[in-house]
């Protein structure tokens, strides 16, 4: 049997890069880790996980096909664990960065029932804000 510890990384193929680095880092806290850009790749640390940001117009975005969108969204959501998680300070700091917050509420994850909440970034993949 395999035991899964967790979530190493996730990749998402973005038509803009310059503007999902500035949602993730600025809006969402997260840093870069290292940037690949021969491959047009963004590896974005958060907490002990990855996200990666692949380029549509770079080498390995073009291997994937058409990119993200309304109608061919690479996933529905992915759920990221907030260590100190205070929905209205949240809230109030999406806000002020012009990010429409979703619904939230109690809902269950992995840790079992929580808090959560729900917004998309700019390119309209869903994330769900989770309370550790």
């Amino acid at each position: 049997m395999i035991e899964i510890a967790g979530i190493d990384h996730l990749v998402l193929r973005v038509r803009d890069l310059a503007a999902m680095e500035r949602f993730y880092c600025a809006v969402l806290g997260l840093s870069v880790a290292k940037r690949n850009e021969p491959l047009g790749l963004l590896h974005l640390r958060a907490g002990e996980s990855l996200i990666d940001l692949i380029s549509l117009d770079g080498p390995l975005g073009r291997e994937g096909g058409a990119g993200p969108g309304r109608e061919g969204r690479n996933l529905d959501h992915f759920c990221l664990q907030v260590a100190d998680f205070d929905l209205d300070r949240i809230l109030a700091h999406l806000k002020a960065h012009g990010v429409e917050p979703g619904a939230h509420g109690e809902r269950f994850g992995a840790g079992g029932d929580g808090l959560s909440l729900y917004l998309t970034d700019p390119e309209g993949n869903g994330l769900e804000l989770r309370a550790r």
